[in-house]
C-alpha cells in the first residue's frame, strides 16, 4: 500500500463509519475508545491498526468483523486490512497509593476460605492471559502455605540484583512466592507486622518489569495480607473464588465485605468445582450443589466470570507444576479458565475506562 491518499475516500467518512462499532463490555464507539490508529488509504483499500484494551478481549473477532463490515459499507471502499493489536490502558491509581512502576494492573484473587481452589484458579489465570498475549506476573502472598511454585513447577532459587529480586519464569509467567524463597517444609512462623512487611517487599522490591497483569494468589479468610494489600497499592479488583455449596458461599460473602470496605472493586465471582461431566456419557453431576456461584454473583450486581468443572487433569497439573491450560490446552477444563480469563480482562478494562475520565487524543498517523 503506498501512500497515496484517495480523494474519493476520506479519514472522516472511514472515521464516521466506524463510529456505529461499540465496544459491548466499555459501552462507547471504537472511535472515541482510541482503538483506530495508523490509517492509510489508497485507492479504494482502506488499512488501519485495531488497538484493543486487552489481548484478551473475549470479542475480538466480532468487533474485526464489525468494523470490516462498517468501512466496506462505505462508498468506494473496494478492500480493508485490518491489523489486530492491543495495548492494555493503565488506570490512575489512588492518589494516596504509590504505583508500582512497570506494573499496569493488580488482580487480587481471593476466598473465604481454604479448598476452594483457589490457587488452581490464579495459576489458571495467569498463564491463560499469558498464552493470550498479555505480559503477566504471579505473586504468592499466602507465606504460610505457598503452593504457587508446585503448581507453576518452581524450583529456582530467584536472582537478586542489587537490592532488587528477579522472579524466575514458568509458563511465560513471572513467579514469586516465599515459597521460592523458603523451599522444602519448613514453616514460616510470622505475625502481622512481619506479614505486612514482606507483602510490601514482594510488590517493591521485586524486578517485575513491564507487567499488564500481576495477578496475587491470596490468602484464605479476610485478614492481614488482604488489608495490607489494598493499604500499600491501588488494586484494579478482586476475583472471588467459590465452590457451590452454602458452607464455601457464607464465607465468599465475607471477602466480598471486606474488598468493599477496603474500596476494592469486586470484578466478579468464579465458581470452581461446579460440576462433574462423565466421560462415558457426558452427563454432569453436581457434587457440590448447583448454582451457587452464579445466584451471589446475581445478588451482588457483579459479573459471573465462569464455572470450572471439576476434573482430575486439574489436579494432575497442579502436582506436576504443568497448568491444564498448558498441558490439555483443548480440554473443557481449559476452555472454562480462558473463558475466566478473558472475562476478568474485560472488567479490568471497564474499571481502567471509568477510573481514566479522560480519553487519549486521537492519532491516526502515528
Amino acid at each position: 500500500m503506498n501512500e497515496q491518499t484517495s480523494t474519493q475516500i476520506t479519514e472522516d467518512a472511514i472515521l464516521n463509519a466506524l463510529r456505529t462499532v461499540k465496544d459491548p463490555d466499555l459501552h462507547k464507539d471504537i472511535v472515541a475508545l482510541n482503538m483506530i490508529r495508523d490509517m492509510k488509504i489508497c485507492g479504494g483499500i482502506v488499512g488501519f491498526r485495531f488497538v484493543l484494551t486487552t489481548p484478551a478481549c473475549p470479542v475480538r473477532d466480532q468487533l474485526k468483523f464489525q468494523a470490516e463490515k462498517a468501512v466496506m459499507a462505505v462508498p468506494g471502499v473496494e478492500r480493508v486490512e485490518v491489523k489486530m493489536d492491543a495495548e492494555v490502558p493503565k488506570a490512575r491509581g489512588a492518589i494516596d497509593k504509590a504505583d508500582i512502576a512497570g506494573i499496569k494492573h493488580i488482580i487480587a484473587v481471593s476466598s473465604g476460605k481454604g479448598g476452594v481452589g483457589k490457587s488452581t484458579v490464579a495459576v489458571n489465570l495467569a498463564v491463560s492471559l499469558g498464552l493470550m498475549g498479555a505480559k503477566v506476573g504471579i505473586l504468592d502472598t499466602d507465606v504460610y502455605g505457598p503452593n504457587v511454585p508446585i503448581m507453576m513447577g518452581g524450583k529456582d532459587m530467584p536472582a537478586v540484583r542489587g537490592q532488587m529480586i528477579v522472579p524466575p519464569t514458568y509458563h511465560g509467567v513471572k513467579t514469586m512466592s516465599i515459597g521460592l524463597l523458603n523451599p522444602g517444609d519448613k514453616a514460616v512462623v510470622w505475625r502481622g507486622p512481619m506479614l505486612h512487611s514482606a507483602v510490601s517487599q514482594f510488590l517493591r522490591q521485586v524486578e517485575w518489569g513491564e507487567i499488564d497483569y500481576l495477578i496475587v494468589d491470596m490468602p484464605p479468610g479476610t485478614g492481614d495480607v488482604q488489608l495490607s494489600l489494598a493499604q500499600l497499592v491501588p488494586v484494579a479488583g478482586a476475583v472471588l473464588v467459590t465452590t457451590p455449596q452454602e458452607v464455601a458461599l457464607s464465607d465468599v460473602r465475607k471477602a466480598y465485605n471486606m474488598f468493599d470496605q477496603l474500596h476494592v472493586p469486586v470484578l466478579g465471582i468464579v465458581e470452581n468445582m461446579s460440576y462433574f461431566e462423565c466421560p462415558n456419557d457426558g452427563a454432569k453431576f453436581f457434587i457440590f450443589g448447583n448454582g451457587g456461584g452464579e445466584s451471589l454473583a446475581e445478588r451482588y450486581g457483579v459479573p459471573f466470570l465462569g464455572a470450572i468443572p471439576i476434573a482430575i487433569s486439574i489436579r494432575e497439573g497442579g502436582d506436576l507444576g504443568v497448568p491444564v491450560v498448558i498441558s490439555q490446552p483443548g480440554s473443557a477444563q481449559a476452555k472454562a479458565f480462558q473463558s475466566v480469563a478473558q472475562n476478568v480482562a474485560a472488567q479490568v478494562s471497564i474499571e481502567a475506562i471509568k477510573t481514566n475520565k479522560a480519553l487519549p487524543i486521537l492519532n491516526l498517523k502515528k
